[in-house]
């Protein structure tokens, strides 16, 4: 029997974990190819054959993702299936359109197709977008389960933009070992906070071998999620976050309405700064697709030391990349405690970006006023400083999860913008969370 040919869309993440699930060592498929969006420099790589498995000796190509119609036709592909995130509903259909105009069929694989079982309980920190303010929740969560007596490891979502092999499991349980991995900005943003608090956290590429090993070590497991990608880890309690500055969104991004309509507990986030109307419309949409979730409300109050120093200055901001990018916000924390703290005008960086950030600013052209924190490679955050440091400014605003300070020489005096999670009225995150901590 002819295996059914496969191409799979993807941005290095969901991309591999439904390769190794569902397709790997599965002889009724044949993976012709990856493909690669989102994340600068992760096409032109190969899945290695050492991950890939008996039936691909050679690996499998990354390649990118512009013009898969024409892989499609040239490598007799039967199949593309959908392995990333955070896409409005008209671009999955956009997607879907381009397949089947090609002859080939369009899938997307759901929750019971390749998701892993853990043998210690699973709760899962997902989002309908990202930025909604999954870290600050995911803290938040974390901290409870541990001031609860319990041994708790977080699994983040994945981010394997280097050596696929080297990062087939990662355990982060010191700074150290951000530096041991050679961590991007990204990563660093998700794990240094969960460390600095004494947890440990895994992620990787192979997620069962990454359950397998943490599962030994916790009483319970936090499934850390990125983007607005549904859990690769069977869930025993679904956690969302929603965001009322993008009120809609929730009902109209891929699979972020699929988390929602999952929930056990909703977190509606940034009601603090939210119109009451936009409040409102997410609230209706909840009680609309998912009557049965606990709705949490909750705020992410800002702390900037030192805020005196921002009245009447010139700004430059550095918000947080993946909110700004495929998140697709206008602008972050940073834009708001610049504000907040009386900026006399926000630096503009655009006219001042360099190679990979000028790019960033062409393919993203809702970005204004700020600067998306873009590290992904050592190139790009040297380009990063200089961009910054090219910027004219009086002060540098940075609202990132991590502080950029320790990694970046900035020329200018800079701050740093935190924000936590903080519910607002009952129900809270310890009721929701009181069948775990019991």
């Amino acid at each position: 029997m002819s295996r059914t040919r496969v191409l799979i869309l993807g941005a290095a993440g969901r991309d591999f974990h439904n390769f190794n699930t569902t397709f790997r060592d599965n002889e009724a498929y044949e993976v012709v190819a990856f493909t690669a969006t989102q994340i600068p420099d992760i096409e032109g790589r190969t899945y290695p054959a050492q991950l890939a498995g008996k039936l691909y000796p050679d690996g499998v190509p990354i390649l990118p993702e512009e013009g898969f119609e024409q892989l499609i036709v040239e490598r007799s592909i039967h199949e593309v299936v959908l392995a990333y995130s955070d896409l409005s509903h008209e671009q999955v259909m956009h997607l879907a359109s381009r397949t089947t105009a090609a002859g080939a069929d369009f899938r997307l694989l759901g929750m019971n197709n390749g998701t892993v079982k853990a043998s210690v309980p699973v709760i899962s920190i997902c989002a309908v977008r990202t930025g909604c303010g999954k870290s600050q929740t995911t803290r938040r969560v974390m901290q409870i389960l541990m001031d609860a007596g319990k041994k708790v490891v977080a699994i983040r979502h994945p981010m394997p933009y280097g050596d696929l092999v080297r990062q087939r499991v990662q355990r982060f349980a010191t700074l150290q070992d951000l530096d041991l991995h050679d961590c991007t900005i990204e990563e660093r943003e998700e794990y240094e906070p969960h460390i600095r608090r004494g947890a440990v956290v895994y992620a990787g590429v192979d997620y069962g071998a990454i359950v397998t090993e943490a599962e030994e070590e916790a009483d319970l497991i936090v499934w850390d999620g990125g983007n607005n990608d549904l859990p690769f880890i069977a869930p025993n309690f679904e956690i969302v976050v929603l965001d009322p500055h993008r009120p809609g969104h929730e009902v109209s991004y891929y699979p972020g309405e699929a988390n929602l309509r999952r929930a056990d507990a909703v977190v509606i986030n940034k009601i603090d700064t939210a119109s009451p109307e936009a409040v409102q419309q997410v609230r209706q949409n909840i009680a609309e697709i998912n009557p049965k979730a606990m709705v949490i409300d909750a705020a992410s109050p800002l702390f900037v030391d030192g805020a005196e120093q921002i009245a009447g200055k010139q700004v430059l901001v550095i918000e947080d990349g993946p909110t700004l990018t495929h998140g697709g916000m206008e602008y972050g924390a940073g834009v708001t405690a610049a504000l907040k703290f009386g900026s006399a005008d926000l630096a503009d960086p655009r006219p001042f970006a360099v190679g990979s950030i000028a790019e960033t600013f062409e393919k993203y052209d809702h970005i204004e006023a700020c600067l998306p924190a873009m590290g992904y490679s050592d190139e790009q955050i040297r380009e990063l400083e200089e961009t910054i440091n090219a910027t004219p400014c009086d002060l540098v605003l940075v609202a990132t999860p991590i502080d950029l300070r320790a990694l970046l020489s900035i020329d200018v005096p800079a701050l740093r913008v935190g924000y936590e999670l903080q519910e607002i009225g009952r129900p809270t995150l310890e009721d929701a969370l009181a069948e775990f901590t019991g």
